[in-house]
């Protein structure tokens, strides 16, 4: 099963400020079924499930990255003897 978010990018021409070029990706055809089944009703179609899960797995990353460069920084000071 494909779904809208495919790897060819759209051209400038067919996308607008409020919508931004979209990706096509193919998954197994088993997986999208049970994905369906069971999120339909909070996420409505496959591509916003996708989307949902993609921007959390963006999210923990950067806070990853935060929690890292704060240990950084209390290492510095610690190493400057100010903690």
């Amino acid at each position: 099963m494909t779904i809208g978010l495919a790897i060819k990018m759209t051209t400038p021409a067919t996308t607008t400020a409020t919508t931004p070029p979209r990706r096509q990706i193919s998954l197994p055809e088993e997986l999208c079924a049970s994905a369906e089944r069971r999120f339909a009703p909070q996420f409505g179609n496959l591509d916003t499930l996708v989307e949902f899960v993609l921007r959390e797995l963006m999210q923990d990353n950067a806070e990853a990255l935060d929690e890292t460069e704060q240990a950084l920084l209390e290492q510095r000071l610690r190493d400057l003897g100010y903690i």
